[in-house]
C-alpha cells in the first residue's frame, strides 16, 4: 500500500464509499492518500483502489477502530477531501434503529427522505453570503436506483424508500421519542446522515444512504432496549452480506451524471472556489 500525503492536481477517483459502524475496510491494494482541507482533517485516510474499471475511494466514517463518535466527526473535511480527490458519486452504508416492525434486524434500506433532529453540529460549507441549495430530495434517484437494482441482481433484499431521522448521539432514543417518530410515519433512526448527505449536496455530488437495521428502535419493542453491543453485533454478522451489495452497486453506478445533483449549485455565487 503507498501513502500520498496533501491534495492532489488530478482526479484520484470519481466513486467512494463513506463506511459505517463496524464498516472499516473495504478496499484490497489500495494506495493510502491523507488530504488537507480548509476545515482540518478527516476522520482517517482515504483509501483508494480499482473496481470494475473504476477508480474507488474509501473513508471509514468513524475512523479506523471508532474512534470518533457521532457527534464529533469532521463531515465537512470528509466530504471536502473526497471532492478534493475528484470524488462525485458516494454511497455511505450506515447502522439504523428500525420504527417499523417488519423491518427487524438484518434488513437493508435505501431511504429516500430525511429528517433532521440533530443539534450543534456546523451543516454547511458557507458561511457568507446567499448559498440555498435545494434538499427536498436528500439522496441521488440515480444512486438509489443502483442499489435497488444491485439487490435485486444478487439476490439481495432491499427496501425501497423510507424516512430516515438523524439523531443526534451518541446515546440511543427514549421509549416516548422513539414512538413519537414512528408516530410521524418515519422508518429509520440514525445518528450521522446529517449533515452528511446536505453537504455532499452543497458540494454537489451524488449521494446515496445505504441503511442497514440493527435493532428495533427502543419504542417498537416494549419489552426490549437497544444495546451497543447487540447493534455492534449484528452489523458484524451482515459486514459481508452489506460489503457484497455495495461493491455491486459501485459497478451500477453511471459513467456519467444526468441526475440533478451536478446542478444543486447551478446560478448561485459561490463565497470560494470547489476542490
Amino acid at each position: 500500500m503507498t501513502t500520498t500525503a496533501s491534495t492532489p492536481t488530478a482526479p484520484v477517483a470519481d466513486l467512494a464509499v463513506i463506511g459505517g459502524s463496524g464498516f472499516y475496510e473495504l478496499l484490497v491494494d489500495a494506495e493510502r492518500h491523507t488530504v488537507d482541507t480548509p476545515y482540518g482533517a478527516p476522520s482517517d485516510a482515504i483509501t483508494v483502489s480499482e473496481i470494475g474499471g473504476r477508480r474507488v475511494a474509501f473513508l471509514p466514517r468513524h475512523g479506523r477502530g471508532h474512534a470518533l463518535p457521532p457527534h464529533r466527526i469532521n463531515y465537512r473535511a470528509n466530504l471536502w477531501a473526497l471532492r478534493a480527490l475528484g470524488v462525485r458519486q458516494v454511497l455511505a452504508p450506515c447502522a439504523v434503529g428500525s420504527l417499523r416492525p417488519e423491518l427487524g434486524p438484518g434488513a437493508v434500506v435505501v431511504p429516500d427522505q430525511l429528517v433532521d433532529r440533530t443539534s450543534g453540529r456546523v451543516q454547511t460549507f458557507y458561511e457568507e453570503g446567499a448559498v440555498h441549495v435545494s434538499f427536498a430530495d436528500p439522496y441521488c434517484p440515480h444512486g438509489r436506483a443502483a442499489v435497488l437494482e444491485a439487490a435485486a441482481e444478487t439476490g439481495a433484499e432491499a427496501t425501497d424508500g423510507g424516512t430516515m431521522v438523524v439523531i443526534q448521539g451518541p446515546r440511543f432514543s427514549t421509549r416516548a421519542e422513539s414512538q413519537w417518530y414512528a408516530a410521524a410515519g418515519w422508518s429509520l433512526v440514525n445518528m450521522t446522515g446529517h449533515p452528511e448527505a446536505v453537504l455532499a449536496r452543497e458540494l454537489a455530488l451524488c449521494y446515496t444512504a445505504v441503511a442497514l437495521v440493527t435493532d428495533l428502535d427502543a419504542g417498537i419493542d416494549a419489552d426490549h432496549s437497544v444495546s451497543q453491543e447487540e447493534v455492534f453485533a449484528v452489523f458484524a454478522r451482515n459486514t459481508v452480506r452489506l460489503r457484497g451489495l455495495v461493491l455491486a452497486a459501485l459497478d451500477r453506478l453511471p459513467k456519467e451524471r444526468a441526475c440533478g445533483c451536478p446542478d444543486a449549485l447551478a446560478g448561485i455565487t459561490l463565497p470560494f472556489p470547489l476542490p
